[in-house]
């Protein structure tokens, strides 16, 4: 009777669900390592591969693959913090600095979209508000993706750019910021009291870029918790219902966060440590001219080649950090 019970609630199976899932993102990608590892060792011990160059080239190419799997794993081995393993929402917004600022703010949110693609994850744009003249103000992404949290914490911060303005007919370099920040997706079981006399909600007409509206009704919902005074928006959806339960979610997530800093902040200053990477900061340096340099001011990880970074090769900046700072 009790397991029977036990498997009729639908929260104690999700919980199950989940951990499953959980302990898969670690077991298929080992076994199939290991299985491919193998295959490549036996390969290998045959004296017949030694004849052939561009077969043993091959063997060594997919030893170097298999190898790249098991430093992922290892990474995820420092990913161990109870919000690691969730999906989480990325926010990116322009800084001051008008359309210098809007143009860096889209370029981030390409970079994004393009490592999110290469991992294989799913990236859903929850809410755009587009920029004056070109570029946007602010975006946010849902990122689905087994341990999404945990790499995309890496990137909170600000973000600042170096370059040749394409805006200035004078050619001067300017310095344009932006912030990024991340938040894990809360489930259910987590209990966030929000009373609905707290929340403000407004509603308006989705828009896209060049004003157009994607329909004429009142879809997109903005929800302001008034205590706190975070506010979240969405209009990806077409019904107002939907894009009200993602504001929800959001606003949830981002009150369950605030409310993880603060306990932090508390312990900190109970045990008289000062955090070394405070929110907010600058985290890296984009740098188009008179040279070509991104730099992580964190961890000193840097590369001259700021087209790949540009183009989502982030993984070596994320795994860095990992490293050092868990």
């Amino acid at each position: 009777m009790e397991e029977a019970s036990f498997w009729d609630d639908s929260n104690n199976a999700q919980k199950v669900i989940a951990q499953s899932n959980l302990l898969k993102n670690w077991v298929v990608p080992f076994r199939e390592a290991e299985a491919r590892f193998k295959t490549v060792s036996s390969l290998l011990e045959d004296e017949t591969s030694a004849d052939d160059p561009a077969f043993l080239a091959d063997l060594l190419e997919e030893l170097g693959k298999i190898e790249a799997v098991i430093e992922e794993l290892e990474i995820r081995k420092m990913l161990s913090g109870e919000l690691d393993s969730k999906n989480c929402y990325l926010s990116i917004n322009a800084g001051a600095g008008g359309t210098e600022a809007c143009d860096w703010a889209i370029m981030l949110s390409r970079m994004y979209q393009r490592w999110v693609a290469k991992r294989g994850w799913k990236l859903e744009v929850i809410d755009t508000v587009e920029g004056e003249v070109v570029g946007i103000k602010s975006i946010t992404f849902k990122i689905t993706g087994p341990f999404a949290y945990g790499y995309c914490k890496a990137e909170r911060g600000v973000h600042r750019l170096v370059r040749i303005s394409p805006f200035d007919s004078n050619a001067k370099r300017h310095t344009s910021f932006a912030s990024v920040d991340v938040t894990p997706e809360i489930e259910d079981d987590i209990e966030i009291d929000i009373k609905p006399e707290q929340l403000r909600i407004d509603t308006f007409r989705s828009s896209g870029a060049g004003g157009q509206h994607v329909n004429v009704t009142d879809s997109a919902v903005r929800i302001t918790h008034i205590p706190s005074g975070i506010m979240v928006s969405c209009q990806s959806e077409r019904s107002q219902v939907s894009n009200r339960e993602t504001c929800m979610k959001l606003l949830r997530a981002k009150l369950y966060q605030k409310e993880v800093a603060e306990r932090e902040s508390k312990l900190q200053e109970m045990s008289g440590e000062k955090k070394e990477i405070a929110w907010g900061s600058q985290i890296r340096n984009y740098v188009f001219q008179p040279y070509t340099l991104v730099k992580d001011t964190r961890t000193k990880y840097e590369t001259g080649n700021i087209d790949a970074v540009m183009d989502g090769e982030l993984d070596d900046f994320i795994n860095a950090y990992l490293k050092e700072f868990g």
